[in-house]
C-alpha cells in the first residue's frame, strides 16, 4: 500500500511511535526513526519487516536539530511523504507549583516540534500532491484533567494546528488529522501508574485499575497496535477525504 513512500515518525524508538513505524514498514514504507530509546533495537524491529530504515537523533525541543532531521530525510530518502508527530513528554503538578521550565519543555516538544516538522514537510508533499500529516494528540487534546496544564494546553494546540493544516491543504492530495488516544500502556503512562501506586501506597495493579476506572468506560488500555491500525487507515485511499479530524481512541472517555 505504501511502497515508495517515506514516513518520518518522531519519538519512534518505543511505545506508540515504534508501533506505528512498524505498521508503516509492513506496508512497504521507508522509515526515518527518531527518539532517545534503544535505537539499535528499534531499527532492527523495523528492518525485520522488510522496510528500509534510517534514524536521526534530533532533540525535538531544538528547531535547528529538527531542520537537520528533515534535511537528512530529504537527502537520504527524497523527502517525507508521511509525517507522524508522536514525540511527547509529561509532567504533573498543580498550576501554582508548575515549574516554568517544565511548561516550556512540554509545549516545545509536544506542540512546537510538530509545527517545525510540518512546515518543513509540506513543500515536498505539495510538489507530489500527496501527503499525510498524522498528529498523535491525546484525549487531553479534547478534554482537560487536573495537574496537567502544559500537556493539556499543548495537546489542545496540536488539535487546533491539525485543523489549520487540513484547511490549508483541503484542495490537495495532502491530509492532516489527529489521533487522540486515551490511556495507552507506554513507558510514560507506566511511570504515572508507578508514581500513583507509591503515593497512595497501593499495588501497581490497583493503581492501574483505578486509572482506567476514573476515565475509560471500557476499562481497557488502548494498544499501540490499535493506534497503528488507525494510522494505516488515515494513510489509505479510504481516508482521502478525512481532513482535520480529531479521532478519539479512548474507550469511551470523551463519550461521557
Amino acid at each position: 500500500m505504501l511502497n515508495g513512500k517515506t514516513a518520518l515518525v518522531t519519538g519512534s524508538t518505543s511505545g506508540i511511535g515504534l508501533g506505528i513505524a512498524k505498521a508503516l514498514a509492513q506496508q512497504g514504507a521507508r522509515l526515518v526513526l527518531n527518539g532517545f530509546g534503544d535505537v539499535d533495537e528499534a531499527k532492527a524491529e523495523v528492518a525485520a519487516l522488510g522496510g528500509q530504515v534510517g534514524y536521526h537523533g534530533a532533540d525535538m525541543s531544538k528547531p535547528a536539530e529538527i531542520e537537520a532531521m528533515m534535511t537528512y530525510a530529504a537527502t537520504e530518502f527524497g523527502g517525507v511523504d508521511i509525517l507522524v508527530n508522536n514525540a511527547g513528554i509529561q509532567f504533573v503538578s498543580p498550576i501554582e507549583d508548575f515549574p516554568p521550565a517544565k511548561w516550556d519543555a512540554i509545549v516545545s516538544i509536544n506542540l512546537s516540534a510538530a509545527f517545525h516538522t510540518t512546515r518543513l514537510a509540506i513543500p515536498h508533499m505539495r510538489a507530489q500532491n500527496w501527503g499525510r500529516v498524522i498528529n498523535i494528540a491525546s484525549t487531553h487534546g479534547l478534554v482537560g484533567s487536573p495537574f496537567k496544564v502544559a500537556y493539556v494546553a499543548a495537546k489542545h494546540g496540536l488539535v487546533g494546528m491539525t485543523k489549520v493544516v487540513a484547511l490549508e491543504t483541503a484542495t490537495t492530495g495532502i491530509t492532516a488529522n489527529a489521533i487522540c488516544p486515551g490511556w495507552v500502556l507506554t513507558p510514560l503512562v507506566q511511570k504515572q501508574i508507578d508514581d500513583r501506586a507509591a503515593l497512595e501506597k497501593i499495588s501497581v495493579k490497583q493503581a492501574s485499575d483505578e486509572l482506567l476506572d476514573e476515565k475509560e468506560p471500557s476499562k481497557q488500555f488502548t494498544t499501540p497496535e490499535q493506534l497503528a491500525g488507525l494510522a494505516l487507515f488515515l494513510c489509505s485511499p479510504a481516508a482521502d477525504n478525512v481532513r482535520g479530524a480529531a479521532w478519539p481512541a479512548d474507550g469511551g472517555w470523551t463519550a461521557q
